[in-house]
């Protein structure tokens, strides 16, 4: 039996770098279409959000003076759209039926967001993959995660990372870290974790939906993750 009934996963960008410096490594979006296939035993319904800090982040243009804030988001935005595209790809490679919907109409390509009918694709089974963010700027894809979860009605926010779970610091960096198995909302604004975004935080806690925080990396996390082992850790 799984956990959940409808899940929205939100992968980073920067995971589908790989081993490589730029762009997208096609053993990492591979990896990532095998356990979202595992899951579709689960008769789960699962929507993605993916971000598109391994191409473009909005970021980088205003540091380098290229753009400005506003118009660095928007590249930032059709980012998302090409790695959102690369695991539609993936996906359908492995069978899997899917739909692309995105925030900044692309009709060449994708579907325009409308919340019915990314519910609709949900019910018949379908994996649903939001791209362009919001559609607005300033506005990060963990924020976009939220919204959209939000609007679709989803049980919880999974947000597959590189580590297994939240910790008092950067494990990475600190060898002496300790691992949260569960923490509350508030908790995460008085120590200041970087779990998500603080707007992303704040739709999640004023909606009462829990976020899970595991390592999408691991083979299977996922799959154990939704049939009800405690993987990673729940902010609730």
């Amino acid at each position: 039996m799984a956990k959940y009934k409808r899940v929205l996963l939100k992968l980073s960008g920067e995971a589908l770098l790989g081993k490589n410096r730029y762009g997208i490594d096609p053993d990492i979006l591979e990896q990532y279409a095998n356990e979202i296939q595992k899951v579709r035993s689960l008769d789960i319904e699962l929507a993605i959000v993916i971000g598109g800090g391994n191409i473009f982040r909005g970021i980088q243009g205003v540091q380098g003076g290229i753009v400005d804030r506003a118009q660095g988001d928007y590249m930032g935005m059709l980012a998302t759209v090409i790695n959102a595209m690369a695991l539609q790809g993936a996906l359908e490679k492995n069978s899997i039926f899917t739909r692309l919907l995105t925030a900044i109409k692309m009709e060449q390509i994708a579907e325009p967001f409308i919340r019915r009918r990314a519910v609709r694709h949900l019910e018949k089974g379908r994996v649903v993959i939001f791209g362009a963010g919001t559609g607005n700027p300033y506005f990060t894809t963990d924020t976009a995660a939220s919204l959209r979860a939000v609007e679709i009605e989803a049980n919880v926010i999974l947000k597959g990372t590189r580590v297994d779970g939240i910790y008092t610091a950067d494990p990475e960096k600190d060898k002496n870290a300790e691992k949260f198995n569960h923490i509350s909302f508030d908790e995460v604004y008085k120590r200041g974790l970087n779990v998500m975004d603080m707007t992303a935080i704040t739709l999640c806690q004023e909606n009462n939906l829990p976020i899970v925080v595991f390592d999408m990396n691991t083979p299977n996390n996922l799959f154990k993750l939704l049939s009800g082992e405690n993987i990673g850790t729940l902010v609730s």
